[in-house]
């Protein structure tokens, strides 16, 4: 993108000048993986239409505990259209929708609009420049019918191997694979999209949790590969540092801290006055600390016993060593580096509720994708867009009045 471009994008944030401007998608998506897709590309600048069932909308509004907060963490910047796609009037304005589409993203099972005759090969007939992303368990091969969740391929892929204790698999504490699946789904449209231009066709882009899993399980597959020996679980780890753990502070409070090279080692020892480990010749390298770690770490830990955790991390600070006090999600909304970078974004639910979510963790030439619409309501753009494709208000009254589309006040 040009520097000019940017400059005026910063300035300005207006929709016309945001990196996917002019690119329609439309989402046929629940949960997190599918949703996380078309956030990325909403954020980035795309006109992106959810199309939710009727009337009661998507699901994953209403859902309790840890998924809760899913529908309100992917669905800014979206349009919101309720409709029975079942329905042959339904499904008529969905395929009008569609052929004004860039790319499509769907999570259903697989199979199941192919069989609804919304399928790639169906609708690439009638719209030969659709990107058709699909967001699936599983790529093709013996697995691809089997039906998937974050938790399970973790458990397959080796995460949750990894992240628990032995004999304990864990899996890890957010939904990773769900949401790098949509990433990945997004890198994969952006590339197809560029490709189109070239050759002026669209593709069909599927993006998978297990493989997305494999790909992160692949740093400790190659150490198996170099090494001869099986990683072990993360809490039974021999750590490639000598130094990298969670320490307990005189006010009850834990500090993470590192000390990831020769040179770190040398300023940490002078600047937290452990002369004597500094000059003892056995732990003069760190593949020399990392087998002594036992002998030297109790008398670290008892140092920062005596210690209150925010003078450990200025002194950590000062000293520029890796450190992070132990915080959990709810402290992230007072985190002074997210609230003054652009890192958290203001919103407004659609009860009125004010909250803030995480932008896009990327900036492009200074810029931070923000925030152009609120999380909206089931059916909240359905009129609008049905004026977009054309509909008479008589034939809209005829949709609202036969409950085929929800067009919400």
């Amino acid at each position: 993108m040009p520097e000019e471009t940017l400059d005026h994008l910063k300035q300005s944030g207006t929709q016309s000048t945001l990196p996917l401007a002019g690119i329609r998608v439309i989402e046929f998506s629940h949960m997190v993986m599918g949703p996380t897709c078309g956030l990325i590309l909403a954020d980035l600048g795309a006109d992106v239409i959810k199309v939710e069932p009727a009337p009661e909308g998507d699901k994953t509004r209403k859902l309790t505990g840890s998924g809760a907060g899913f529908f309100t963490a992917y669905n800014r910047n979206k349009r919101s259209v309720a409709v029975d796609i079942k329905s042959v009037e339904g499904k008529a304005f969905v395929e009008r929708l569609i052929a004004t589409a860039d790319v499509l993203v769907e999570n259903f099972r697989p199979g199941a609009l192919d069989a609804m005759g919304l399928g790639y090969a169906k609708l690439k007939e009638t719209n030969p420049g659709l990107i058709y992303c699909s967001a699936k368990g599983f790529l093709a091969g013996p697995y691809e019918k089997r039906t998937a969740l974050d938790e399970v391929v973790q458990m397959m892929g080796g995460l949750a191997y990894m992240t628990g204790p032995p004999g304990r698999p864990l899996r890890a504490g957010a939904s990773v694979n769900d949401v790098m699946g949509g990433m990945f789904g997004a890198i994969g449209v952006m590339a197809a999209l560029r490709q189109r231009d070239v050759t002026g066709q669209g593709s069909e882009v599927i993006s998978a949790l297990f493989e997305n899993c494999a790909f992160l399980s692949g740093q400790h597959m190659t150490q198996f590969a170099m090494t001869g020996k099986p990683a072990a679980p993360m809490p039974a780890r021999l750590s490639a540092w000598a130094v990298y753990d969670v320490f307990d502070c005189s006010d009850g409070e834990q500090v993470f801290v590192g000390v990831v090279s020769d040179r770190q080692w040398k300023t940490f020892c002078e600047d937290f006055h452990l002369l004597d480990l500094l000059a003892d010749p056995a732990l003069d390298t760190n593949a020399k600390r990392c087998h002594a770690r036992d002998a030297f770490l109790p008398q670290i830990r008892r140092l920062f016993l005596t210690i209150p955790s925010e003078t450990l991390m200025a002194n950590c600070e000062k000293s520029g060593l890796p450190y992070a006090p132990i915080r959990r999600p709810e402290d992230l909304f007072d985190d002074p580096h997210l609230q003054q970078s652009g890192g958290l974004l203001d919103i407004t639910l659609p009860d009125g509720t004010e909250t803030q979510v995480p932008a896009l963790p990327i900036s492009v030439g200074g810029w931070r994708p923000g925030v152009r619409l609120n999380i909206p309501r089931s059916g909240q753009h359905s009129q609008e867009l049905a004026q977009e494709l054309g509909f008479s208000n008589e034939e809209i009254d005829t949709l609202k009045q036969s409950g085929i589309i929800n067009f919400s006040d």
